[in-house]
């Protein structure tokens, strides 16, 4: 049953005293300034980490024209922003596009919208829980320190976990000191790279040598991937400043940010390579490698330090969403109402935080125990995490012209955003999916087939559970409905009295 208080009748001789229910406590509101909102999307995101990790994939597939993927993945994700923030710019709630998704296309679409994005959410944080521990052992073992990967496991889950439990300003002032430094080494780095080079123009890259159409189309799809999770910071809808200004500016300008470091780093990477003798496109540290032919060995380490932080803040900010995800699941009647409770003084969905932290930290560490490297598991993850976000991204490119109209907003330009959005979203999908006979959209290997119906089955357990909710609580559905119209009503009544208080 949705999570509501309820009045207690008592019978006081032959009347009877009808006592209030103390109303569940919420999460703290009115406490995130627009900076540590935005830092939430680009620790998700963790730019850092894409030209130091996938960047030698995405070179193999577009050459000379990778920085063109980005721009083009960057212009394809702001047209999915825009499809966002027409959510995102008259309501917010912790519930982040699971809530939207359910004002548009309803809350049988809505429920299994939340249910993908739960799934991304915790397996992003699983992947960077498995970067965090692959670069923790490779920095300890430069100064002669061995330590079992689980006991880093173990520490980026409890340090994140503690963390989101304790205080957001906290968590969101780590991320965003975190992030900060990460991209301060590698952008450092960049700078220098380029400087070697006289600070040349690259024509090569310029004029696309070498790089074909298809390829460039074919780099999107993981370009897409590097993005994921940039939306983020809508589940901070309850504890945000101005949550109606600063949320839909932090979905933005995470994509746009995050897309400059990304065009920027290419640039410099793909030339620094020029002349080496080294292949980019099966180099898996570029950023590491080009340190230590400059000579820049200790930049190096920095670098990876950053990285380092940047995985943990990544996963802190995963736990942050998956929990806040899951709190306003549960008082919709989702799940146990214990998981919608929120710290007497902390004010954090506290005991959905520790679950999100315990999966995040129990799957990987199964994994690894039967025989799979962490390296391996955070391929994995990444792989599995798309199909979450590629889902709810179409669906909300969906939802927001239904939504519009049911209000009245719908307008041409809205329509186009849809269009546009959903279309560039089934580019990555046929890319994932693959195209039988294709040679650009291959059909998905074996492994990613076997992954492609973890997720599957992952969906159909979703159905299955939200159809038995549904049985076992004929009120849920009325009674979620009616908790999403309340958010709206709040923030339509407090802008009729901002106007007029103004006039």
């Amino acid at each position: 049953m949705a999570m509501t208080a309820q009045n207690k009748i008592i019978d006081v001789g032959d009347s009877k005293l009808v006592q209030p229910a103390t109303a569940p406590r919420e999460l703290r509101s009115n406490c995130l300034s627009y900076t540590e909102v935005l830092a939430q999307s680009v620790s998700v995101i963790a730019p850092s980490t894409v030209p130091a990790a996938i960047l030698g994939l995405i070179y193999a597939t577009a050459g000379n024209g990778t920085w063109l993927s980005f721009l083009m993945g960057m212009t394809g994700l702001v047209l999915v922003s825009f499809n966002i923030n027409q959510f995102a710019r008259r309501s917010a709630s912790p519930g982040s596009l699971y809530t939207y998704i359910v004002k548009g296309l309803g809350p049988t679409a809505g429920v299994l919208g939340g249910w993908a994005l739960l799934f991304a959410y915790m397996v992003t944080g699983m992947s960077t829980l498995c970067g965090f521990g692959i670069i923790g052992s490779l920095l300890l073992g430069q100064i002669g320190i061995h330590t079992h990967i689980l006991v880093l496991f173990a520490i980026g889950a409890l340090g994140a976990c503690y963390i989101a439990f304790r205080d957001i300003q906290l968590s969101a002032k780590m991320m965003l000191v975190f992030e900060g430094v990460s991209l301060l080494a590698i952008l450092m780095l960049g700078i220098l790279i380029w400087m070697n080079k006289g600070f040349a123009l690259d024509t090569k890259q310029l004029t696309l040598e070498g790089a074909t159409p298809g390829g460039v189309l074919a780099g999107i799809v993981l370009v897409v991937f590097g993005f994921s999770g940039f939306e983020s910071s809508t589940s901070l809808g309850d504890e945000a400043k101005d949550p109606l200004r600063a949320i839909p500016r932090s979905v933005i300008q995470s994509v746009v940010i995050s897309g400059l470091v990304f065009i920027f780093m290419t640039y410099v990477v793909v030339m620094g390579f020029e002349g080496t003798g080294a292949d980019l496109g099966k180099t898996e540290a570029p950023i590491d490698f080009l340190a230590n032919l400059m000579g820049f060995k200790f930049l190096g380490v920095l670098i990876n330090i950053g990285i380092l932080l940047s995985f943990f803040s990544c996963t802190l900010a995963a736990v942050n969403s998956t929990a806040r995800v899951v709190f306003s699941m549960a008082r919709h009647g989702l799940f146990s109402d214990a998981l919608g409770e929120a710290h007497e003084k902390n004010e954090t969905p506290y005991i959905a935080v520790f679950l999100s932290a315990l999966i995040t930290f129990l799957v990987p560490t199964g994994l690894y125990l039967v025989g799979v490297s962490a390296f391996e598991s955070q391929g994995y993850f990444g792989t599995l995490c798309s199909f979450g976000f590629l889902l709810v991204y179409m669906l909300i490119s969906i939802a927001a012209p239904v939504y519009l109209s049911s209000i009245g907003k719908l307008s041409v330009s809205a329509i186009l955003f849809s269009l546009l959005g959903g279309g560039f979203m089934l580019l990555p999908f046929v890319g994932t999916v693959g195209i039988p006979g294709s040679d650009l959209f291959p059909p998905m290997e074996f492994a990613n087939k076997i992954l492609f119906g973890v997720f599957l089955t992952y969906m159909a357990i979703g159905l299955a559970w939200l159809l038995l909710q549904r049985n076992r609580h004929p009120d849920m559905i009325p009674e979620m409905r009616s908790s999403i119209e309340s958010v709206d009503l709040k923030f339509a009544n407090a802008s009729s009295i901002s106007k007029t208080v103004i006039h």
